[in-house]
């Protein structure tokens, strides 16, 4: 029996910690796993888990307002010496590049326990963009002993710094949560209504043409969004048909500008953030979306909904080269051509959303228990 910590502590992490959760306990005779979040964030991580039926075995609890990188670092350091000395696990799971995740691959290195990366080898080759992720994803992938690639240029990425025993290509496990998350909303009768019901204040019918907006980088705070908002109100303007959702981040930095701007046009809708299934319902009824997320570019796709990303660089390459995403960056003119050529452009429209999504099958999470119990010592 080996004992496997999961470490996360935003609603990214937990959304791609769950199906892997479900599938180690698929295999409790091998594993005894559980989980410790530190609540980087909060009442985003908790409705994820409420969704998928996780119960944290640790809370650190660390969210609190106005919160710096110094506050979480130094927080979760301490809260996680505790757990790992209470538990003692015989590997520690960490994924992507939150602060959580960095410091959860530090403190089981200081404790010499094993530590497994989820979605390994992602790379910007700017160390401020994403920031602070990219060096969290540096730093985590030389602490850690074992490499859960999404793809083979994430592999590669790794082998150029020197990385190269133990990396496997799985797919990232976002694809196994969103096929899960919207399998348990058809099932879910009274969910599914619910879901509905929220969204018929928005969409007249199924016939609707929706530009599903997420925004959120802090390299964007500032001139970013407001070139972000200026393009998405002429959007509007010129395309009065179009409905474009927008949950609103709850960073006053994303707010200010966001309702300044927008606030009072009559096809945009600014609603308060999501929870996930809210989230991936719309997603599978949009036409377009319009993102600075990492998740929301390995996720569209599979559902057919081109990508639009709103950032100068991103780390998932992968989709932009397959065709599934296009990288648009923050200039108000840039965002709204790329639009304009979806709406108009049905031949352009039809090539992004029939690419194939290089980030998954769905079957990620299976492969990496396979791989964990074959291989751990």
């Amino acid at each position: 029996m080996r004992k496997i910590l999961l470490i996360f502590g935003t609603r990214p992490e937990a959304i791609k910690f769950a199906p892997l959760y479900q599938e180690f306990n698929k295999n409790s005779n091998f594993f005894d796993v559980k989980v410790c979040i530190t609540a980087q964030h909060r009442q985003m991580l908790d409705q994820v888990l409420n969704f998928f039926g996780i119960k944290p075995d640790y809370d650190l609890n660390l969210m609190k307002n106005n919160q710096s990188l110094f506050d979480i670092t130094t927080g979760v350091l301490r809260g996680l010496e505790k757990v790992l000395k209470d538990y003692k696990p015989d590997l520690v799971f960490v994924q992507g590049d939150t602060t959580s995740a960095f410091v959860g691959a530090l403190s089981a290195f200081y404790m010499k326990i094993k530590v497994a990366h989820l979605e390994a080898g992602l790379r910007s080759y700017n160390k401020y963009a994403p920031f602070p992720e990219e060096i969290n994803r540096v730093l985590i992938g030389h602490l850690a002993d074992y490499h859960f690639a999404p793809t083979i240029k994430a592999k590669e990425n790794l082998q150029k710094e020197g990385v190269k025993e133990n990396v496997w290509v799985v797919g990232n496990t976002v694809i196994d949560a969103l096929f899960w998350g919207l399998e348990i909303i058809e099932k879910n009768i009274n969910l599914k209504k619910e879901i509905e019901s929220f969204f018929e204040r928005f969409l007249d019918s199924n016939e609707d043409k929706v530009i599903l907006v997420t925004g959120h980088r802090r390299e964007s705070f500032g001139e970013g969004f407001e070139n972000i908002c200026k393009a998405l109100k002429e959007i509007a303007i010129q395309f009065p048909e179009i409905k474009i959702i927008y949950p609103v981040h709850l960073n006053p930095n994303v707010r200010e500008p966001v309702n300044r701007i927008l606030n009072g046009i009559a096809n945009i809708y600014l609603i308060e953030p999501l929870e996930y299934p809210y989230l991936i319902w719309l997603m599978s009824k949009s036409y377009l979306v319009l993102t600075d997320s990492g998740g929301i570019q390995e996720e569209a796709p599979s559902l057919g909904k081109p990508v639009l990303v709103m950032r100068d660089v991103t780390e998932r390459i992968e989709g932009i080269e397959a065709g599934t995403a296009k990288l648009v960056g923050t200039k108000k003119e840039t965002i709204f051509k790329a639009v304009q050529s979806l709406i108009e452009n049905q031949s352009e429209y039809q090539k992004m959303s029939k690419a194939v999504n290089p980030y998954g099958d769905g079957l990620a999470s299976k492969r990496i228990v396979d791989i964990i119990r074959d291989n751990i010592n």
